[in-house]
This record gives C-alpha cells, structure tokens and sequence, in this order.
C-alpha cells in the first residue's frame, strides 16, 4: 500500500492537486487542539523538518528482514515476515494554522488470507500553493454544492511533467492512479458502512462538534436603531431555525445542495462523480453536502485531502442521527460566511438589502425569491481569491459571475419545485434593492476608529462593573442602548473637530485639540462626547493609561464649585472681598494678569462682581477661610471624581478619599481658582449638578442592555442598564443664587445663546507656566437646565502656549466660548428643547458672615432725581409713552382711542437723533455700570432713577427687552445702528439680531 508523503518521497503524494472543494482560500480560525501559524503539528513534524535522504526506489525490497522508506515527514517500516505486513506512521505537517492535527487519517483494517494488514495513522498537509487566508474567523467555505457547476478553485502545480523526461512521465500517471484509488478507496469506504472497514474508530475519534457560533454585541444610540459599534469576534446574529424565511432556505438548498433534504448526509453520487472527475484530470471537486460543509465548520475540520473528507463524512452521518434536517439546515444558515464581513444569514440580509430573514413570505419587508438566490449564489465563493484570480460572486464586485450563480440557483428552485416557471420567466436580477456595499460603515469593530470610539471604552468599563467582563460580551448576542444621542453627537463633531469646516477649530493648527463633553442635568446621561479623534488614540476629555494620566487645569471654571462652598458656609453674593490682598505671608497670589488698578471694586468688591470679573484673590481668600478641603468637597459632591495634583502628577480619586487627607496636603488655597487638573468629564457633570438646583446624578453611558433570547428577541437583562440615584448635594436656595450670576456672564463675552435662552456660563484659562504669561489650558462650562456642556482647547502632546487664529493669547471667551455657543445653539434646535428658566435668585447667605475680609461702601443716597423722571432712556425706562409703532413714524402705534380734545392736541416728545441717543446711552451704562446693585425690593425703573443697577431679578427692562452690558453695548453703537433700533419699541429692539447679540 502506498504511503502518503511530501514530493520528496518516492511513494509520491496524498495530497490532491487542484483547486479546494471549498472554493477559495481556507479562513484562520484560532484552535484549542494545537497547532501554530509556522505549521508545526503536536508530533513535532511540519514546515522546517530537514528532509530525510531519498530512497533509491519507491518500493521497500523484499526480503526477511525489515526494509524503512524514509521522507521527510515520516517514515513506514515494512516487515517482510510471512502473513503479515506492518505500515507504521507517516505525518505531515498541516497548512491551517491553529488546527493542525495529526493523525487524522485515522486507522482502517482490512482482513487477508495471508494474515492482517494495518494502515497506521497519518496526516497530510494540504497541496494549496496560496497557503490558508488569515484574518476572518469562523469562515465556513461554501463548496459550491454536489450537484452545481465547477466553480473557480484553486489548482496545485502539478510538476513533475515536462517533455522528453520518461521519468517524468512516468510519475504523473502514478499519482493519477493514486488519486483514483484513494478516490475509489473513499467510496468504497463510505458506502460500506462502519462495521465493515471498521469506522467504529472515527466515531469514537471525531472530534465533538460545537453548534454554538460567536455573535456580534451591538451597540447603539439613544434612539435604539442607530448603530455606534460593534463588538466581538464575528459579526453575526444567530436566528432560530424554525423564524428563518422558507424562501430564503429553499435558495441556499438549490445553491449549495438541492438533494439536501433526500440523503443522509452523504451524497455518493456526487463523491463518485467528483472523484471521476478528479481522475480524469479536471478541476478538483469537493462534493460536500450541507451537512458535510457544517460537519467540517463544528468540528473546525481543515486542510484539502481525502483523509479529511472521509472524517468529515463520518460526521456528517452523525449530524444526520443527532439532528433534524431543519436543524442542521439553520445551524448552517448561521455559520456560514456571505461576505462583506457577515457571518451568518441574517448579518447577510441586513449587509445585502438591508432586510430580515425572520421576515416571513407576504409580509412588508420580507426578501423576495430574487433577494434570497442572490444570497445563496455569493456563498460558494463570497470574496476575491488572488490565488486563482477568481473575484467571487459578489454582484458589485464580479456581476457576471454572481447573475450567471443566480440564473443556476433559481434554475435549481424551478427544477425542485420551490419556484413555479412562471416566476422564474418574470424573475428580474433585484439590482434596485440591492445595498452598495461601503468597507468603512459599522462593521466588527467599527465605531472604535471614529471619534465615539471613546464611548466604547466607556460602555466596556460599564458593562465589566455591571458584571458583564469582556469575556461574556465578545461572545455577542448582546445590544448596548447607550445614552449618547445621536443629534447631540452631532452637533458636538461639528463644533469641536478641526476636521470640521464650521468648528473654530479649523482656523487653528492642527496641532491644536479641544474635548467636549454634554450631559443631561436631570439624569446624568451623556449626551454627547468627543474626547479626540478614535477610541483607540489619547482621550483629552477623560482618563488615559488606566486612570492614571488625563486632566487639564480648569482655572477660573472651577470658581463654581468655591461658589458652591462658599454658600454652604452661608457667606452670601453680596459679600464684599480684598480683590488687592494679594500676598499670604509673602506668597504671591496672581489675580489672572489683572494690575490693582484694573480693578475698579478694589477692596470692597462683592463676591457676584469677582465672579463675573474672574478676579482670583477673592477666592483665594475664601479657601482660606473655610478650608481648601471644603472646596474639594464641593467638587466631589457636584461630580468631579479624579483630581490631580501638580507636583506629582498623581491622580486623587475623590470619592474615595477623605478631602481633609487631600487638602491642603495634596490641594492648597490655590484650588479655589483651578490649578489641579480634573476631566471634561467629570467637569460636565459637575456643571449639570449646579443645573439641577443641586441634585447629582451620575454622569454614565449605557441606558440598558438586552440579550438575543431563543426566539432571537432581544429583551432587557434585569438588574442591568442605567440606575438612576438622583442625590441632594447642595440647597437649591444656594445654588439658585450662584446660577443668577453665572447666567450673567455669557451676556458679558458676547456668547448668549439665540432667542434669549437663558444659560449659565463661565470661562476659565490656566497659564502655560509661571515663567510665561501664555496660556495652556482655555475652558467654556455652562448649562441651560436641559444640557450641561464644558469643552476644553490645548494641545497634543507636551502643553504649548495657545493662541487665536490672529496671533493674539487665547482665552476661554475666545474659542472655547465660541464652541461651547456653537454647540449649545445646535444641540437646543435639533433636540427641539423649549426654553426653560432658572429658578430665581433668594439672596441667601448669612449678611454678618465672619469669612468677608472686604469693606462696604457708604450708602447710596437716596435723593429724588431732579429733571426728567424717566431718566436718559425714557422710551425704554417709560415704555407708555411710547406708541407701539416701528419708530418710523408711520402710525400702527396701537396707542387706542384718542381720548385728548381736539382743540389741545398732545404733544409728542420726538425721538432723539442717532448721535444724540448713543451719547445719551453710553452716558447712562457707562454710570450704571459704576453703581452700587439695588436691593431686589426695589423695582428696575426706582433703582435706575436713584442711580442705582437693579436687583438681577429684574433681568428685563419694563418693555421686556434684554439688557446689554455696557462694553458690548457700546461697540454695537459703534456700527451704523439705526435710531429706531436703538430705542424703539420692545419689538425693534428683539428684531435686530445684531444688537440682541450684542
């Protein structure tokens, strides 16, 4: 009996030249049976054994003794004693990485006259010139079925021919004849049945096969349908067998085995004309059946020999006995790989024409008999093959070939009764509903590479402390609702990428980066995040290299959470600070750049006025006088969970941390102004607890997680998905107090937000080092009471000093300010969010307070104006005696009936001249803004007249317009505004964007 062996050994080879049943490169799947990528077998032998010398003969010589032929794989010994003759072992190494097995030919004997012949164990390598194709796993290759046309495959060269060499000759047409009786030797085999030729050991020895497939996990938006990522192995979605559509199981049968439902597993026709053909020199045909193609996926059977095909038969009887045909048909159906990165009918559908297989025949959205033979034509070969050159059957990318597999399918259909001739005659090739296939859309993978890859690493961590580890999640069958929505998300890319054409960041160097983080003060959902460019990159809004790296100085934006501990100390906003203290003991505290004599409030200025004006020293001081330790507790109870110190660059986890063990040890007075750096983050989320009056709910990522049940319905896994634990931080009373003032400033920088939509704001900027006056850090936080933003701008890599497009130092009213009211407006129109109010302000606070160090001013005095009783602006101060109209003096005032008599018509009190009404303004604002706040007991029209700025409850003017701080005022004066802009009606006034910006 001939020993199969490499090309060096003179018994010739086992091994088939050809193309593979499979039709096209066998996929790389890892394997826990051994084996490696190098090829070496558990036996030792493979790719890189020195080959033994060749033998003089290819047959052993007779004789009493014992004879060895040597190769280089192995070696077979054979005796020469009478009745009996002895084949030992011959192995070779295998070409499918991670599944080499040795042996797999397994063991036969066959009873003699003479004695007893035995075949021992051997384990051939596949012929294929290409080697095995990595990097898809768990690809099952389609055959092309018993009874189909020969397809492409691929065909070893077949050497040892030439013209003129007898010899050559002579050892082609002995390895035909070896073809042929292996073939023959094959059928034989399995058509005998187990007890004959004793197969017992094959059952015994196959290995189990595995019905389960790895699936994808999918993560989604908040909308539910919109896919951010998937994650896994393997994009596939199991569906059970008896939900999958009939038309789309008649089509795979007429493609791949339309005797499928009429043999046992093994169809000994086609075994015997694949090996005739084989014989007779043509293309290498597989004949595998369905249940064979699976046998060999569950078994992770590999390689192109007979050995194989005989172990792959053996299991596919026993799939026929353990299984029904509907079984074995839907496990198939999952398995096997269509392309486009789908493993799996259903993953194929969606990939294909955007459809369910669980739709059923007649209902709206179900896949047509066109649709489904389109499916079943690109499994026998479902991409390119560089080896043959043969580009598959995908229709967008080999037309020809994939229309010719369809016509042959539903040929198959007609012929097996699953379609009549006369749909067949009106069958149409479904081009129009046929999905162009773009590599870069969600795949296994996808969402990592893009900027909401940062999101995933989030749902991962979420999905560990949930108890789900990676392990569980990769195997798939999971779908993630995130809480990003996808609307928000958007507007957070456009606003915040340099990429983008509309971000300010595109006027940069690209070298510049920014961090945006929006969430839902109510409920502490992430609405939107962009922390760089990929998930796999550094995160400039979050924590990097586990938790210990991250964080930018926030500067003056972490005055909010001094605020919020000042007020917990009952030291009320109209308490007067030292804004020129400057020194502790001879340590000099800076007041952001600002010389003593651009601080107008000097020694006596109120703690609201040191917040919009973002004078440091008074902040200091009152870290100082609580305790630098209280304002880190501030933070932790808003949100801010990592803080890191300077010297050392460590990260502080705060919430498990007592903040008494932080400060000042860790966290000096110098906290209150924002030297250690914390995340965007976790700045976002403290920004919407102060939104919240108060009440922290923890920023987080995934709404609920659901798992695919038996019926392929995904459902909620109890105990799992978001849990909402709204907690009291702070008293709503105080944090309504410290909101009044913030929603002053976005007026203040020129960054409210459109139609008068009231929001917090603060800017922040921290210095390069203390060596230059340029600045590293600049930050926007600020909220309305349905979105909490806070963005950041800096740059990659070590800091750099960071400057605007025209040169000048950057500030957080510079870019951050314009991103932070880019994306409020955005996210506020597309989320189609109403206008809601803050709460107003309740002054609270304690007016003896020990705390203040500043000195009140002496009372205003309370004298009557003399003069005009409306005051400069008495269109607007007195808005009765204006008529309603446009101020044009075209009538439509609205003033009623004239109720004067006629012989004494009134007067009117003519509107001044252009120049007349910005002196007039400018004249007022510019006293006003010098003015001690009123009492909020006194109206806006009695503290104007008296000198005085009204209470900042009275945020609006009696004719209910808006009123511009007195810089911005001024330069829209400075452009050619008209008259009637400028003191006409409230109406006039709302209808000139350029002025309401202003």
């Amino acid at each position: 009996m001939n020993s199969y062996d490499d090309p060096s050994s003179a018994r010739g080879r086992a091994d088939v030249p050809g193309p593979s049943d499979d039709y096209g490169a066998p996929r790389a799947r890892g394997s826990a049976r051994g084996g490696s990528e190098g090829g070496w077998s558990r036996s030792g032998d493979g790719y890189g054994s020195s080959p033994a010398p060749r033998p003089t003969s290819g047959r052993a010589p007779a004789g009493s003794g014992r004879a060895s032929v040597g190769s280089s794989s192995g070696r077979a010994s054979v005796g020469a004693s009478p009745g009996r003759a002895s084949a030992g072992r011959a192995s070779v190494g295998s070409a499918s990485p991670g599944s080499a097995s040795p042996g797999s030919a397994g063991r036969a004997s066959v009873g003699a006259a003479g004695g007893r012949a035995t075949v021992g164990r051997a384990s051939v390598r596949p012929v294929s010139p290409a080697g095995p194709e990595f990097g898809r796993p768990d690809v099952l290759e389609g055959p092309g079925g018993p009874s189909g046309p020969t397809g492409p495959g691929r065909r070893a060269a077949r050497g040892g021919k030439g013209k003129g060499d007898p010899a050559a000759i002579k050892r082609a047409k002995r390895r035909k004849r070896i073809n042929w009786i292996v073939a023959a030797f094959a059928v034989v085999v399995m058509m005998a049945g187990a007890g004959v030729v004793g197969l017992t050991w094959f059952y015994d020895d196959v290995p189990a096969y595995d019905t389960s497939e790895l699936q994808a996990t999918t993560i989604v938006y908040a909308d539910g349908k919109t896919e951010l990522a998937k994650l896994g192995e393997v994009n596939r979605t199991l569906v059970p067998a008896e939900k999958i559509s009939p038309v789309v199981k008649n089509a795979v049968m007429a493609a791949e085995d339309k005797n499928f439902l009429d043999h046992e597993g093994i169809d000994l026709k086609g075994i015997a004309r694949a090996a005739w053909n084989n014989f007779s020199g043509g293309d290498t045909q597989g004949a595998s059946t369905i249940t064979q193609q699976y046998a060999r996926h569950a078994a992770d059977l590999s390689g192109i020999n007979y050995n194989r095909k005989i172990r792959e038969a053996v299991l596919a009887r026993k799939l026929e006995q353990d299984l029904t045909k509907d079984e074995i048909l839907g496990y198939y159906l999952n398995a096997i790989y269509y392309g486009r990165g789908a493993n799996g009918v259903e993953a194929a559908a969606q990939m294909y024409f955007r459809k369910s297989v669980l739709v059923q025949p007649g209902q709206k959205g179900a896949l047509t008999k066109e649709e489904a033979a389109v499916l079943a034509a690109v499994i026998k070969q479902p991409e390119p093959d560089p080896s043959t050159g043969h580009k598959g059957y995908d229709p967008q990318v080999n037309p020809t070939a994939a229309k010719d597999r369809w016509n042959y399918t539903l040929g198959n259909m007609v012929e097996k009764g699953w379609m009549t001739a006369e749909e067949r005659a009106k069958s149409v090739y479904p081009d129009k509903t046929l999905q162009k296939y773009d590599p870069k859309k969600c795949n296994i993978g996808c969402g990592i590479d893009k900027p909401t890859g940062n999101v995933v690493n989030y749902v991962r961590d979420e999905l560990n402390a949930m108890g789900i580890p990676p392990e569980e999640w990769k195997r798939g069958g999971y779908r993630i609702t995130t809480t990003i929505n996808p609307q928000a998300q958007k507007s957070a890319e456009e606003a915040t990428r340099w990429a983008s054409k509309t971000s300010p960041m595109n006027k940069l160097p690209k070298h510049y980066k920014a961090a945006l983080v929006a969430i839902d003060p109510s409920n502490g959902r992430v609405l939107a995040y962009y922390g760089g460019e990929n998930g796999t990159g550094y995160d400039y809004a979050g924590l990097n290299d586990g938790g210990n790296s991250g964080g930018h100085a926030p500067g003056s934006t972490f005055k909010i959470y001094t605020l919020a501990a000042a007020l917990r100390e009952n030291i009320p906003m109209d308490s007067r600070w030292d804004a020129l203290k400057d020194d502790d003991n001879g340590r000099k505290i800076s007041n952001a750049g600002r010389d003593a004599g651009d601080i107008r409030c000097g020694k006596g200025c109120t703690l609201e006025q040191s917040t919009i004006s973002s004078y440091n020293v008074p902040f200091y001081w009152i870290a100082d006088g609580i305790g630098p330790d209280k304002v880190v507790a501030a933070a932790r109870d808003a949100g801010v969970r990592t803080m890191f110190d300077t010297n050392k660059g460590k990260p502080h986890n705060l919430m498990q941390t007592d903040p008494k063990k932080l400060a000042p040890a860790e966290f000096d007075n110098e906290v209150a102004f924002g030297q250690y750096p914390i995340t965007v983050l976790d700045h976002a989320n403290g920004v919407a607890t102060l939104a919240n009056r108060g009440v922290y709910n923890k920023a987080h990522f995934i709404m609920s997680v659901e798992k695919r049940d038996a019926n392929g319905k995904f459902v909620k896994i109890a105990g799992k998905g978001e849990k909402l634990d709204p907690q009291v931080k702070f008293e709503a009373n105080q944090i309504d107090d410290i909101n009044a003032v913030l929603q002053k400033i976005p007026d203040n920088i020129s960054k409210d937000l459109k139609e008068g939509r009231p929001a917090t704001g603060k800017t922040g900027t921290w210095e390069l080092n203390q060596e230059r006056s340029d600045n590293g850090d600049a930050w926007m936080v600020g909220a309305t009471p349905q979105v909490a933003a806070a963005v950041w701008v800096g740059t990659e890599g070590k800091r750099r000093a960071i400057q605007e497009a025209g040169g000048k130092k950057m500030s957080g009213s510079g870019t951050p300010a314009s991103i932070w009211e880019m994306f409020m407006d955005l996210v506020h129109s597309r989320l189609n969010l109403k206008i809601e109010r803050f709460e107003d302000r309740k002054n609270t606070g304690d007016p003896d307070s020990p705390y203040p160090n500043g000195q009140s001013p002496p009372p205003p005095s309370q004298a009557p104006p003399q003069g005009n009783e409306c005051g400069l602006l008495p269109d607007i101060l007195c808005p009765g005696r204006n008529r309603g109209g446009d101020g044009n003096r075209n009538g439509d005032g609205n003033q009623g009936p004239n109720t004067t008599p006629t012989s004494a018509p009134p007067q009117q009190n003519p509107l001044p001249g252009r120049a007349e009404a910005a002196r007039a303004c400018i004249k007022f604002l510019a006293g006003l803004r010098r003015a001690q706040v009123a009492p909020c007991g006194v109206g806006r029209k009695a503290a104007y007249n008296t000198g005085m700025r009204p209470c900042a409850r009275h945020h609006l003017t009696p004719s209910g317009l808006r009123l511009a701080p007195t810089n911005s005022l001024i330069q829209a004066l400075a452009r050619p505004v008209p008259t009637r802009r400028l003191l006409g009606s409230a109406r006039a006034y709302r209808a000139d964007p350029a002025f309401h910006r202003a």
